[in-house]
């Protein structure tokens, strides 16, 4: 099985995604070949690589003219049905929109039907989540796990005027999400972001046990403080037994050559309180605590 790992180091965004998805693989050249099939017109499309604190990345700028519409999710949905694509990234894309009316719904006081896309809802937010869904298919990617997401503050100019971030409909999109604080002013995680990685996502975690095959980098729009970027991970699971964990006694700075887990620590003695003992060789509480918890996991 392949799958994917969104690791939001900066945030995510829809062109960040789509972005991302090309740096791992997905050819840029069938991409826009697919994307041509949509019945919306009057968009252009650049992507170069550039630099983020010495990581090259991709970014994606899709521009289009002024005057478009403001649509409803049936419009939306209607654009995407006419493209020529599978029905999984059909259905895919529908469901990341759907999502999308249901949580601007739920601010706005009104029901999925009768939301009115403004910014999610024009050429560019379309492309970008079409793109992406695609993207995974093209990847071969069967499941998705997205990271924690990283939220900043501020307020962020929108349709409906000024917005506090997290926008309102991220609040209601990321419902059962973790999500962390980041000292950055602006908006780390879109509307169309987080809606991409909600409905996409089988479930949100640190990085599960894995062999990656290819990596790619997204980079956003704003300078920031932290990089701006969106890594995606594709790998294949793998299962993470004591035999696969090795310490370097080196990098503990102490002496000694690299030892795999199960020669060093022997099983846990339990006196009263549960504890773990350690015997010829000084570790640090960062370790001890994550031999703790492989061992309550039954990995140790």
């Amino acid at each position: 099985m392949r799958l994917l790992y969104l690791d939001c180091i900066g945030g995510i965004a829809g062109d960040m995604t789509l972005a991302a998805l090309i740096e791992a693989g997905a050819p840029e050249v069938e991409l826009l070949d697919a994307l041509r099939t949509l019945p919306i017109s009057g968009w252009q499309w650049r992507s170069e690589r550039v630099e983020i604190e010495a990581i090259f990345a991709r970014r994606v700028y899709i521009t289009h003219d002024e005057d478009q519409p403001h649509r409803h999710l049936s419009d939306v949905l209607e654009i995407i049905e006419r493209g020529d694509f599978s029905t999984r990234v059909k259905q895919q894309a529908s469901a990341v929109f759907t999502r999308l009316a249901e949580a601007e719904a739920a601010v706005h006081g009104t029901t999925p039907d009768r939301v009115h896309f403004h910014e999610v809802g024009a050429v560019d937010a379309i492309l970008d989540v079409v793109g992406a869904c695609w993207g995974l298919e093209r990847l071969g990617v069967e499941r998705v796990v997205c990271s924690p997401l990283p939220m900043g503050r501020g307020f962020v100019q929108a349709a409906h005027g000024s917005l506090p971030l997290p926008a309102p409909a991220v609040v209601e999109l990321l419902r059962g999400v973790p999500t962390y604080g980041v000292p950055i002013q602006g908006e780390t995680v879109t509307p169309t972001g987080a809606a991409l990685a909600v409905a996409l996502s089988q479930r949100f975690g640190v990085q599960p046990p894995m062999r990656w095959e290819s990596v790619g980098y997204g980079a956003g729009h704003a300078d920031r403080p932290l990089p701006n970027l969106l890594r995606a991970l594709r790998y294949t699971p793998e299962t993470l037994g004591a035999e696969d964990l090795v310490v370097d006694p080196a990098r503990l700075g102490l002496k000694g050559s690299p030892t795999r887990v199960k020669q060093i620590f022997p099983p846990p003695r339990r006196t009263g309180g549960e504890c773990v003992r350690v015997d010829e060789i000084g570790v640090d509480a960062a370790v001890l605590s994550a031999v703790s918890a492989l061992r309550e996991r039954g990995i140790l």
